[in-house]
């Protein structure tokens, strides 16, 4: 690619960022209230992403080869304990992911 062409992708970005970042007040002003529908899709759709997210990651798994599986859920089950425990998403993310790559890289 071009400079030019380099620069306008990044403005284009830019632009993009900044629109969906704007357009949450131009639509929902602090005057008004916020419709009970999207209300409720913030109390809904964290749960539901997350439980997306929790299916992908484990629906390539194939129990038949090489580890069965048990780094992902040996994490997996880190994660969950460490969240109910500590309550903590920053925490139960990074030590489940730092425990994943010590059972892959020295162990299976």
């Amino acid at each position: 690619m071009t400079l030019i062409q380099q620069i306008f992708i990044i403005g284009m970005v830019v632009l993009g960022t900044v629109f969906t970042r704007v357009i949450a007040f131009a639509v929902f002003p602090a005057d008004k209230s916020t419709p009970d529908y999207i209300k409720y899709l913030g109390k809904v759709l964290p749960s539901a992403v997350l439980g997306m997210l929790v299916i992908y990651c484990y629906k390539g798994i194939d129990i038949s080869v090489g580890s069965h599986g048990l780094p992902e859920l040996s994490a997996g089950i880190v994660v969950a304990v460490l969240q109910l425990w500590k309550k903590n998403m920053f925490l139960s993310i990074a030590a489940g992911t730092i425990f994943y790559m010590v059972l892959v890289q020295l162990i299976f």
